[in-house]
């Protein structure tokens, strides 16, 4: 059972949140349609307590305490443990191996990994660090990642081959990431491990910056066959795992 005086300060909240110039009490009360008498007392409290400020326009803004609150949030979540469910029904779905990475400096972090029943060999494990360059889930890194945060990367990356499909050239690189841009995932053909295609997607954060990447990985003929179904479920997991991590 809801409590009213909880949902509206929860509904200020977040029309505050889509209009960060702020907003005075009238409009606050004429957006939610809470009657004035009740905003006023209302947004008196949260600014009593530190959670909006005031300009001298008499217009409410998100406040400092809500900054703490959220470093606390972030801190708690563990984005692997909160996706762990998600990619165990995404494993049971396509019956292929799963993974999840983050990023560690210039380096692709396993973080977990769900095998299939028809496992296949590959030497991703949780723990390990692989290239950005040459495989699927670093590729949606450099695919979503903030463009200068991308070029930064780029230009400290040693392109080497490692099979004779992996990219070279920073520039064929850089026209394949657009492609990724506009399909909404990545592609590692056999790049990092020969005969294994991997089809990968970007988690979003709240803040709406990339903060993980999930993949799907198996051997080549297989997947291809199965190319539309696999990557529909990518990235309706991407997208689950996204809403759980309050991206919206």
């Amino acid at each position: 059972m809801s409590v009213k005086s909880a949902e509206r300060v929860l509904k200020v909240f977040e029309l505050l949140a889509q209009h960060q110039e702020g907003l005075t009490i009238k409009s606050v009360s004429e957006f939610l349609s809470i009657p004035q008498s009740s905003t006023s007392g209302l947004i008196e409290t949260m600014f009593l307590e530190g959670f909006l400020t005031v300009d001298s326009s008499k217009r409410y803004r998100l406040g400092p305490k809500l900054i703490h609150l959220g470093h606390v949030a972030l801190d708690s979540l563990d984005i692997s443990t909160q996706g762990i469910p998600f990619l165990k029904d995404l494993m049971e779905d396509v019956q292929e191996t799963v993974f999840m990475a983050i990023l560690a400096d210039s380096e692709l972090a396993y973080v977990a990994k769900i095998n299939s029943k028809r496992s296949i060999r590959t030497t991703a494990q949780p723990g390990l660090s692989k290239p950005l360059y040459c495989t699927g889930l670093g590729k949606t890194f450099l695919t979503f990642l903030p463009e200068e945060v991308r070029d930064e990367l780029l230009s400290k990356l040693e392109l080497k081959p490692i099979t004779p499909k992996t990219i070279t050239s920073v520039e064929t690189l850089k026209d394949q990431l657009k492609s990724f841009a506009e399909m909404g995932y990545s592609i590692d053909d056999e790049e990092n491990e020969e005969g294994l295609i991997c089809f990968a997607a970007p988690v979003f954060g709240a803040d709406r910056i990339i903060h993980a990447a999930i993949s799907i990985a198996g051997p080549k003929e297989r997947m291809v066959k199965q190319k539309d179904f696999i990557v529909g479920k990518l990235l309706e997991t991407s997208r689950k795992i996204a809403n759980s991590i309050g991206y919206k």
